[in-house]
């Protein structure tokens, strides 16, 4: 609408208004980072502006996390500009990034574990606060943004998608102006995913910008504005995501065609991993009992195990593992053996293998090199040749720690790397590789292809498709669904430390297992243990 003083929009030889110019929150202007081994950035340049949510696609290893670091002020770039609202700043320390406005959720937890959600918050905040003040502000953001959280209950006994929830939560209390998310739903439930979009799309509607990383190509497609995508650290186009497809995303970022995994059908064989009315007590008060659990995994078939965080999956897995033995040694068979006190290098010398959920600290050790992460389990394993007479052998170690390196295409500076130089995708890559190429006669794995990119997480579950069709008895524990549906012979979901019958993947739907999720097992089909075979003596 126009005014008497003001000529209407578009007449020949009148001076027209302008709209004022809206400065990029973050601009980068060619910066690059050399480490010694590889050039994690070469020459990147981004735009991101307010209110706006920007994806940084690419595989493992192409310098996302790198990149997110420098704008953070953990990592100082060796060239390049960096730009905030227009101005050119320097970014010494997450400090001083915070004080510009920038908040970061991080893919590797930084938490104690010892101290309680409300005691690690006050410790990362800038502000001085105690921890009882914090309780109710966590209370509040984290019903808000469908993240619920007891400020009260200790890391320690805290899952991984219930710790990553504290991390985004931490974030959110900061109130950002540009938010730095690293795989953030990596281990969230689909609702709780849902939920956080939710909160995302309204904190852009108040300006505030998004700088988003995920290796999850429909969640880019379902929230991000834009995309940048890097390949071996250099920009190698960019994209609007809802306007493409996720196969054009995925070749954009591996720079070919998209790999793909079969699962052909076959007849399993003997039954190879037994739980028999498992139940067992959480030593941790904020812990899930399990209850009943019977489970049979037969040689050549992959049971997949659905669930929310936090419904015993931690319990479950240290039961079968042996880090926690039972009370009776009839609850867990393992190859025809009771095996419910042995402890977890007799189960492995039976031929279990294990890859946990939390890799840095479970799976491997930070400081220590690939090769002597590589030994911590292999030595148990005959065919892996690392002892000798008791004595280790070092080149046998470091050739296997090379020859799992080339098959998983682990990107890093060779067996002696330590584990902490690795980006999160590759050290998966490679405790997955490890734990495959020891020859297990079964496998327990949570979460294998959690913050591994596309192409990596269909070379992982093409591995573990071939152990299946080679006879392993495969179990899987993981929130993908699609995951779960790809791959999977069968699927159970853990749901308030119970398990539901175990069905054929093909005839169970995603709404099925959804109900089943919260719980509810009415409509799941009834097992007869009798024609199974299992004893039914208690745990």
């Amino acid at each position: 609408m126009t005014t008497p003083f003001e000529p209407p929009p578009g007449r020949p030889g009148i001076e027209q208004r302008e709209e004022p110019r809206v400065e990029p929150r973050l601009r980068l202007l060619g910066i690059s980072k050399i480490y010694p081994s590889v050039v994690a950035n070469d020459r990147v340049d981004l735009v991101v502006m307010p209110g706006e949510i920007h994806a940084v696609l690419g595989e493992n290893g192409a310098g996302k996390s790198t990149l997110m670091k420098m704008i953070y002020g953990v990592t100082r770039p060796d060239a390049g500009e960096i730009l905030w609202e227009g101005r050119q700043v320097t970014i010494p320390s997450p400090a001083a990034a915070r004080r510009l406005g920038v908040g970061m959720v991080f893919q590797h937890f930084a938490l104690f574990e010892t101290l309680t959600v409300a005691e690690n918050i006050a410790l990362a905040l800038d502000e001085k606060i105690t921890p009882a003040k914090l309780a109710p502000r966590i209370r509040q953001v984290s019903a808000r943004y469908g993240l619920p959280l007891d400020p009260e209950r200790r890391v320690h006994s805290m899952s991984v998608g219930e710790r990553q929830r504290v991390e985004i939560v931490r974030c959110l209390l900061q109130s950002p102006r540009l938010l730095i998310m690293d795989e953030p739903t990596s281990v969230l439930t689909p609702d709780a995913v849902q939920k956080l979009f939710i909160s995302l799309r309204q904190l852009a509607a108040e300006g505030v910008s998004i700088l988003y990383i995920s290796h999850k190509l429909d969640e880019i497609q379902a929230l991000c504005d834009k995309a940048t995508v890097l390949r071996a650290g250099r920009v190698s186009g960019t994209a609007t995501p809802r306007t493409q497809t996720a196969h054009e995303l995925a070749e954009m970022m591996i720079g070919g065609d998209l790999p793909t995994c079969t699962l052909a059908p076959r007849d399993p064989g003997e039954v190879r991993l037994a739980l028999d009315r498992l139940s067992l007590p959480s030593p941790d008060p904020f812990g899930t009992d399990l209850h009943d659990i019977t489970l049979d995994l037969h040689a050549g078939e992959i049971v997949g195990l659905a669930g929310v965080s936090g419904n015993g999956q931690q319990e479950l897995m240290k039961a079968i593992s042996g880090e926690v033995p039972l009370r009776h040694p009839q609850g867990i068979r393992l190859l025809g053996i009771d095996a419910g006190r042995m402890n977890a290098a007799a189960r492995r010398r039976l031929g279990l293998g294990f890859v946990p959920e939390e890799r840095l600290g479970r799976g491997a050790v930070p400081a220590m090199s690939l090769a002597d992460n590589a030994l911590l389990t292999g030595y148990l394993a005959d065919g892996a040749g690392m002892l000798r007479h008791g004595l280790i052998r070092r080149g046998a170690i470091a050739a296997f720690a090379g020859r799992v390196i080339e098959r998983f295409k682990v990107k890093c500076g060779g067996a002696g790397a330590a584990a902490s130089s690795l980006s999160g995708g590759n050290l998966q890559k490679f405790i997955v590789g490890r734990e495959i190429a020891l020859a297990p006669k079964v496998m327990v794995l949570a979460q294998p292809t959690w913050g591994v990119d596309i192409g990596a997480a269909m070379l992982i579950r093409q591995a573990i498709i071939d152990l299946r069709d080679q006879g392993v008895a495969v179990l899987v524990i993981s929130e993908e669904l699609d995951e779960l549906f790809m791959m999977c012979d069968r699927i159970a979901v853990l749901a308030k430390g119970r398990l539901s019958p175990a069905v054929p993947a093909a005839q169970a739907t995603v709404n099925q297992v959804g109900v089943w999720m919260s719980g509810d097992f009415s409509t799941a089909p009834t097992v007869n243990a009798k024609q199974e075979g299992r004893r039914h003596v208690p745990a």
